[in-house]
């Protein structure tokens, strides 16, 4: 159907009389809601009713802001139609071909896919990247991925935003993405999942709720940012492994660890969990007394919590590092990896490296080159302490300098030899034994030298320090 004023009724004599203004307005709208019907239903739909309807909607535009005498919609600031939104959604009902079909939301961005069906694009993104190559609502299997504007429905969107007086929502930019894609059915899956948490009507719902939890906030982003945005919700989940029938299940306490773990992966969540007063506590009560995977998980939560300068001096403060210690030395093979990441991250801050030595941190490192069982890990936070005197005279006296020397000898990693001589030279610089027994080894095998010629830049600059300091030795020696 094609209107007769789609070609002059938008002229200056129709657009001067506000009876004729509306009765073209009206018959506008009823003919575009035929061509967004035919849209929506035909799953290839012709070009020609999409440039139709784009006709349509650009002469409805003209009609409307003619009759009310303005070039465009009257100036409002962005934090004004911001505060405005969510008043004039409640109000006005979104068309149902506005929304996207995934999230059911008005769309910000809409993309045609391969297969007909419009969508907005961060979450079809969302979809595509999990690894699905099939349409979410035909369920046909694309013969590509490619997405393209949608501009009709886009300018449809923004023209039913300006006639209900509903902002359009900005499109998300880069620094948003760790908050995730988020949905109003996911807002009520966690809502109800926190309420069962929380009900103390039924202990097996309770625990369903929370092991369901742990598996959202694994898979989904948007579930981590969701409960950053709960101002109640760590607390709830922290609640759980206190009450009474919960508290002896050591399933609810990895559960509820592995959550936070899981919550913690969130950038801005860092900050939420450290300041909480329970959550540093109970993940080191569970590092001491949880099963294994249970400590391994509380010793990765802490590593990510640590990413934070003020988490690290809690969480040292509090007594996360004796633990630490202990997982690193009798843990799985995992559970040593996560322990010992976590205790190179709490020693980047002075405080804490006192704290590691005290508690033993230099035996089980050594033990563990000599074992060559977490040599990475080991010589990594041997290199960090080697600035603390104290560090550094137990490891010379604990027949450090020999599994150094073998490191430098034996290993092909370049990094490993880096921080293994990187010790080296701070016992060489104040010990005269220990330099003594570097440079036989080096008149020996010359393995110093070889550094100097083919470590990393940090290598050779240790290297170069520990053979000048032994020549210096010599010359004095020769010399008396």
């Amino acid at each position: 159907m094609a209107l007769p004023f789609l070609n002059g009724v938008v002229g200056t004599a129709a657009m001067a009389k506000p009876g004729v203004s509306a009765a073209a307005a009206g018959e506008l709208k009823n003919e575009l809601q035929r061509l967004v019907r035919e849209i929506a239903e035909e799953d290839d739909g012709q070009i020609g009713t999409y440039e139709e309807a784009a006709r349509v909607l650009a002469a409805l535009k003209q009609v409307t802001f003619a009759g009310r005498g303005v070039s465009n919609g009257t100036p409002r600031s962005p934090l004004a139609n911001q505060r405005r939104t969510d008043e004039r959604m409640d109000s006005a009902s979104v068309p149902e071909h506005f929304r996207c079909p995934i999230s059911s939301e008005l769309m910000k961005d809409p993309v045609v896919l391969a297969s007909g069906q419009t969508y907005d694009r961060p979450f079809i993104q969302e979809w595509l990247n999990s690894g699905n190559r099939t349409c979410p609502q035909s369920h046909q299997i694309l013969p590509n991925t490619i997405l393209t504007p949608n501009h009709l429905v886009h300018r449809m969107i923004s023209q039913w935003c300006i006639e209900h007086d509903v902002s359009l929502p900005p499109l998300d930019n880069e620094q948003d993405e760790d908050k995730g894609l988020i949905t109003v059915t996911e807002k009520n899956v966690l809502d109800g999942l926190l309420q069962k948490i929380c009900s103390p009507s039924s202990v097996m719902e309770q625990k369903r709720a929370l092991s369901e939890l742990r598996l959202l906030t694994k898979c989904k982003r948007s579930f981590r940012a969701l409960i950053g945005e709960n101002d109640d919700a760590i607390s709830q989940l922290l609640a759980v492994p206190s009450i009474p029938e919960l508290s002896a299940d050591p399933k609810v306490q990895e559960d509820t660890v592995t959550t936070i773990l899981n919550i913690s992966i969130n950038e801005t969540n860092k900050k939420i969990v450290g300041d909480n007063p329970q959550a540093i506590p109970f993940l080191i009560d569970a590092l001491k007394a949880g099963r294994i995977e249970t400590c391994s998980n509380s010793a990765a939560a802490l590593f990510s919590l640590s990413a934070l300068d003020s988490n690290k001096l809690k969480i040292g403060e509090l007594g996360a590092m004796k633990p630490l210690i202990e997982l690193l030395e009798q843990g799985s093979s995992s559970a040593k990896k996560d322990a010992g990441s976590a205790i190179f991250s709490l020693c980047l801050v002075h405080e804490n490296r006192a704290r590691a030595v005290s508690g033993g941190v230099l035996g089980v490192v050594l033990k563990a080159i000599t074992d060559r069982s977490l040599v990475n890990e080991s010589l990594a936070i041997l290199a960090l302490l080697s600035s603390n005197q104290e560090a550094i005279e137990e490891i010379a006296e604990t027949g450090g300098v020999p599994c150094l020397l073998s490191i430098i000898r034996e290993s092909s990693c370049a990094r490993n030899k880096e921080n293994a001589v990187a010790v080296l030279y701070s016992i060489c610089m104040y010990d005269r034994k220990r330099l003594r027994e570097v440079g036989e080894e080096e008149d020996s095998n010359g393995i110093i030298s070889q550094l100097v010629q083919n470590g990393t830049s940090r290598a050779r600059r240790k290297a170069a320090g520990i053979l000048d300091k032994w020549k210096r030795t010599l010359r004095l020696h020769y010399s008396c």
